[in-house]
């Protein structure tokens, strides 16, 4: 395992995947959809998936001496190595934001999502989409992925939406200010359960489906 995600990290991953770690600096961009950025994570994360389709990647890792399913988990491992590289980057940014800048004026009068706990809940789920409605259904072909991506493009967009209505609806403003953080906090910590589940459950699935294929 260790020499595949070496692999992964070194020779499969496409440098767009770490170089769109920077949209998570969206979290400081006042009077913006800033969870757009987790989009744009994922959107860096699906170039090494095309980009391992055009170089045979998948053929060439189930060729090796190695378990099928070693190859799903690899890259399931890589996938969550750079999720979690930018929910830290974003959370350090949302800890600046809301400590060192909560009273400033275009973040105090900002229409938009703040960035704030539940904030960090709704990354968790844009990354959990795209680990169940993309990197899972990528395996059942190894190579077809546009399915799966508009799939998640359409989930992610109304995830976006979604968290930009909540806290203008009565009685949910809270969910845009630095008010019940405990309340806040514990819908962070759901938002890691489901993300952590869900990806887990992703990743068996796509296991069983890869080892089935035949390529």
């Amino acid at each position: 395992m260790k020499n595949l995600l070496i692999k992964e990290t070194r020779l499969s991953a496409h440098l767009l995947s770490y170089l769109f770690l920077a949209f998570s600096l969206m979290a400081l961009i006042p009077g913006y959809p800033i969870l757009v950025g987790a989009f744009f994570v994922c959107f860096g994360l699906f170039q090494t998936f095309q980009n391992g389709r055009e170089t045979n990647d998948v053929l060439y890792s189930a060729l090796l001496p190695i378990d099928k399913k070693d190859v799903v988990k690899a890259r399931y491992i890589f996938v969550c190595l750079i999720q979690a590289a930018a929910f830290v980057l974003t959370a350090a940014l949302t800890v600046l934001r809301m400590v060192f800048l909560g009273n400033a004026a275009p973040y105090v009068n900002n229409p938009m999502m703040n960035s704030n706990p539940v904030f960090l809940a709704w990354t968790l789920l844009i990354f959990t989409l795209f680990n169940v409605l993309f990197v899972g259904p990528f395996y059942k072909t190894a190579y077809k992925f546009a399915k799966p991506f508009i799939a998640f493009i359409a989930a992610s967009l109304l995830s976006v939406f979604a968290a930009e209505l909540f806290h203008h609806l009565p009685g949910l403003a809270f969910l845009n200010t630095s008010e019940r953080l405990p309340v806040q906090f514990a819908l962070l910590l759901f938002a890691l359960v489901i993300y952590g589940s869900g990806t887990v459950l992703s990743c068996r699935a796509a296991q069983r489906n890869f080892e089935r294929l035949d390529l």
